[in-house]
């Protein structure tokens, strides 16, 4: 405290400004969370009376019980912890090898392949030539549809070999000279020293594995198939639907349907976005600290 004192007055206001937009910015995350967690946990009849921001008027699990009341929640649950792990993993380590392999400048044609790939990232085939692409490959209505088509990302690519170009060249060297050959030296050496780009690629691949309910939509029709945020979007679709309908009711009409109604569209929806959420914020704590870069300090001494 002393030392802010001793700053001139331009420090002090510069300062106090950073932190005041700090502050502003976490209020811009935290304040709505706490909406949706105090929605979540309110009674949908009660909430529809609005006066509900930051804490629950009533407490309830009701619209908990209803996410979970669905059909095939359980194997959902199964199938987007299978992709979200088995996809991860998978991806994460192919793609780093192959950007192991395309940051040497010894390999032929690597500036052709990585034309191709960054091209990849600009043009698309669309969503029809995609869909016939995974349906003569027998991959629609198979669990393997969640995983195979993503098992190698561009952009993830470019940031592994990114990462990989700066570890420097005679860690390698001096591994070829104890015997290493190139699967070793990737395994031993540079995957060991790739552990904050592995955990940020990793933390993202997961993220967009357990998050994705386009393809269970689109790419299949089997009930038993579909994961958790495909089964949840059908029901936030069925509850907005039920919604509508209270909505352009009339009368004693529209007095019966809210008397049965305790679960609305909106708190349904926010439940929903909690059950989404929740593993993703209880994971994270546990990857960030690999996300600081400093791993290689040190590591080289010329």
């Amino acid at each position: 405290m002393n030392e802010f004192y001793k700053q001139s007055t331009a420090e002090r206001i510069f300062k106090i400004v950073n932190y005041l937009i700090i502050i502003l910015l976490c209020l811009s995350i935290i304040l709505p969370f706490l909406n949706i967690f105090a929605l979540a946990f309110n009674p949908g009849k009660d909430a529809e009376r609005g006066g509900i921001y930051f804490w629950p008027r009533i407490w309830t699990l009701d619209n908990f019980h209803k996410v979970f009341e669905a059909n095939n929640i359980a194997s959902a649950f199964g199938i987007s912890l299978f992709r979200t792990v088995v996809g991860t993993i998978s991806s994460v380590f192919l793609t780093a090898m192959a950007a192991y392999a395309l940051k040497s400048k010894t390999l032929p044609g690597g500036k052709f392949f990585m034309m191709l790939i960054f091209f990849t990232m600009l043009f698309g085939g669309g969503i029809i030539p995609y869909y016939m692409l995974l349906s003569n490959l027998n991959l629609t209505n198979s669990i393997w549809v969640y995983v195979i088509p993503g098992l190698y990302s561009a952009w993830n690519l470019i940031i592994f070999r990114t990462f990989f170009q700066q570890i420097h060249v005679s860690l390698e060297e001096s591994a070829r000279i104890d015997g290493y050959n190139d699967l070793s030296i990737f395994l031993r050496i540079i995957m060991p020293l790739s552990r904050p780009v592995v955990a940020v690629i990793g933390l993202f691949t997961a993220v967009g594995h357990w998050n994705d309910w386009f393809t269970g939509a689109f790419f299949v029709r089997k009930a038993n198939l579909r994961p958790l945020s495909t089964l949840l979007q059908e029901m936030l679709t069925s509850a907005e639907a039920m919604r509508e309908t209270l909505n352009q009711a009339t009368g004693t009409t529209k007095y019966l349907l809210v008397e049965q109604i305790q679960v609305t569209g909106n708190s349904l929806k926010m439940a929903t976005i909690i059950v989404v959420v929740a593993p993703i914020i209880i994971i994270y704590p546990f990857m960030q600290r690999h996300f600081t870069k400093g791993v290689l300090i040190g590591s080289i001494k010329e």
